[in-house]
């Protein structure tokens, strides 16, 4: 690297979005979204809180696409919090049944692994679920130990610590990770039991009043187990299962053998009360190609800089409504550049 200077009286903002802050996501809700929930958890530390957009902005800075948010609805208390209201995201396999708070089957292509934001559209918009704030996964032991996995690095520790072999052990054996058994075991949203009726009458535990009507779910479920073994199923989600298991690297490590979720020798039944939880904002400070923060005229606040979720990923949404999961670290990381060198007189 050449010498360089970097400039006096420059502030980079790298202070992350706003789903520390549930009113402020409440306040910015987008429409299209239908209504906010009333109650989420977090996925973002609470110092992610959106309070330095509003400090930039009464300084002059123009914020944009306030309402460009990415929030999953596979989300389960932490049994184990690092920070306050400390929640986990799901990464669920094709095979979980998904059911809304009424214990009906979410439809394609609201589906497990699929798209997370139609399905957060679904359980916000559906007129008698949107008094609704959860939804529920119902899977045998098989499914979990295959095909569930959690975010977070504490939660993927052999990934974390560079352990190859606990990576094949828990990716490729038959016992769940250990994580995810810590979970199933000593986490708020989940229960187990043997059989469904059992295990409904648990999950009816977790509401304030019960929802669920367990010979609904039996008849939803038989219906689905009647197609497992036939590889022309018509069931959208049967089909999934099939097409995922014809990669090898996901019939390895990630999708479980299509089996019926009433046969016994796969049990026992968990039922897991998924909650909307907060994470990501594609809205933020406007920034130029060089990651200055601009004015409402379009001209640079003198030395101030944003990067990462603050700076909307370049200037308020540059992945749009829809952003790939996965994508959002190279806006940071190129964002973050752009600061670096313009501070550095190298842009």
């Amino acid at each position: 690297m050449g010498d360089f200077t970097l400039k006096a009286d420059a502030v980079i903002l790298a202070t992350g979005g706003i789903g520390g802050n549930h009113e402020m996501v409440r306040r910015y809700w987008p429409e299209r979204l239908g209504a906010p929930p009333a109650r989420m958890i977090t996925g973002v530390p609470a110092h992610v809180d959106g309070r330095m957009l509003d400090i930039a902005a009464r300084a002059g800075a123009q914020l944009v696409n306030r309402d460009r948010m990415w929030h999953y609805v596979e989300g389960v208390r932490n049994w184990a919090p690092i920070w306050p209201d400390h929640a986990i995201r799901i990464l669920p396999g094709p095979s979980p049944l998904w059911f809304d708070a009424l214990g009906r089957r979410l439809p394609f292509p609201a589906l497990p692994g699929y798209d997370t934001i139609a399905t957060l559209k679904y359980l916000r918009t559906t007129p008698d679920l949107a008094e609704h704030d959860h939804s529920w996964f119902i899977v045998t032991e098989t499914m979990l130990a295959k095909e569930f996995a959690l975010s977070g690095s504490e939660q993927n520790q052999d990934i974390t610590n560079r352990n190859l072999l606990g990576v094949l052990r828990s990716r490729l054996g038959k016992a769940a990770p250990r994580e995810v058994v810590a979970f199933r075991d000593k986490g708020a949203d989940f229960v187990v039991a043997d059989d469904l009726e059992a295990l409904v009458g648990k999950m009816n535990g977790l509401t304030d009043r019960p929802l669920l009507d367990a010979a609904l779910i039996r008849a939803q479920i038989e219906d689905r187990d009647a197609q497992t073994a036939n590889p022309y199923a018509k069931d959208a989600q049967v089909q999934g299962i099939h097409n995922s298991r014809r990669y090898r690297g996901d019939r390895w490590a990630r999708t479980s053998m299509p089996h019926r979720v009433l046969d016994p020798t796969a049990g026992p039944l968990i039922g897991v009360k998924l909650h909307i939880l907060t994470r990501k904002s594609l809205g933020g400070l406007q920034t130029d190609l060089s990651s200055r923060v601009l004015t409402p005229d379009g001209t640079p606040l003198e030395g101030l800089y944003a990067a990462g979720e603050a700076a909307g990923f370049g200037g308020g949404g540059l992945h749009g409504y829809n952003a790939l999961e996965g994508t959002f670290l190279g806006g940071c990381i190129f964002s973050g550049r752009a600061a670096g060198r313009a501070l550095a007189g190298q842009a």
